[in-house]
């Protein structure tokens, strides 16, 4: 999650997107390992694309990850302010 998300919309774009590449879908998010699928849900880009939203929190991969499990932008500060993962309730992880 970026905490200068206030909203289900996201405010990363540009170079933001680019470090923190926006998760995007084409329909329907499903859920997977023990994500909660009545926690997941989508929002429109200031692009017009769809990204996938959990417990109404934006998500994003980061460029710095190379495989799934990665948590290289854990606690980052970048773009303004700072990211962190979520847990399986939604709730960032300090």
């Amino acid at each position: 999650m970026f905490e200068a998300d206030k909203s289900t919309q996201s405010t990363c774009n540009g170079s933001c997107a680019a470090a923190w590449p926006p998760l995007l879908t084409s329909g329907s998010p499903t859920a997977g390992g023990s994500a909660k699928s009545g926690l997941l849900g989508t929002t429109k880009r200031s692009d017009g694309k769809t990204q996938v939203t959990y417990h109404g929190h934006p998500l994003y991969g980061y460029a710095g990850d190379s495989k799934p499990g990665d948590t290289n932008g854990q606690d980052l500060n970048q773009f303004g302010a700072a990211w962190y993962v979520l847990d399986v309730s939604g709730q960032k992880v300090d």
